[in-house]
């Protein structure tokens, strides 16, 4: 693929996985999603599997950002290892995908718990579990969230 398509694509990725997370929230889903749409390789049990992770896990905050999850995942799903090969190594190559956008992640929004990125976002952190507070949360944090979540999708396509 030459690279102004990829560009092209990768910025579609984005605006996919931007608007999703603004019409239906869960960003790894939206992640995931994005990917499926763009360059594939992520089926829908996946994408599924992915909801409960978001917030931080079960929307606690506390646990590694849903967007940078939903990543994860779509890294693993295309490198990762089968369960027929688990005699066959670690697949050390996924894992140093997935470090390098974890890292990527951290540079770029200063954590990677949602909780981390509540604080950098909004400069405090929130129950989403409370009504009032999530309703704070979602006016402070703006389109900030789903920015992380398009950019994730972009970075993976780039990568690709």
């Amino acid at each position: 693929m030459q690279k102004q398509d990829k560009q092209a694509l990768a910025q579609a990725g984005y605006e996919k996985a931007m608007r999703y997370e603004m019409e239906y929230g869960a960003c790894p889903q939206c992640v995931l999603m994005a990917i499926q749409e763009t360059i594939g390789g992520v089926d829908d049990s996946t994408i599924k599997a992915s909801h409960g992770l978001a917030g931080g896990g079960g929307l606690t905050g506390k646990g590694t950002c849903g967007a940078l999850i939903g990543g994860l995942m779509a890294l693993s799903a295309k490198r990762g290892r089968d369960r027929d090969k688990l005699d066959k190594g670690r697949f050390i190559s996924n894992f140093k995908q997935c470090r390098e956008l974890a890292e990527k992640f951290e540079r770029e929004f200063g954590g990677v718990t949602c909780e981390a990125l509540q604080e950098a976002f909004t400069g405090r952190t929130y129950d989403i579990w409370n009504e009032e507070e999530y309703k704070d949360f979602k006016a402070a944090r703006g389109e900030r969230c789903a920015n992380a979540t398009g950019t994730v999708a972009k970075w993976l396509i780039e990568m690709s």
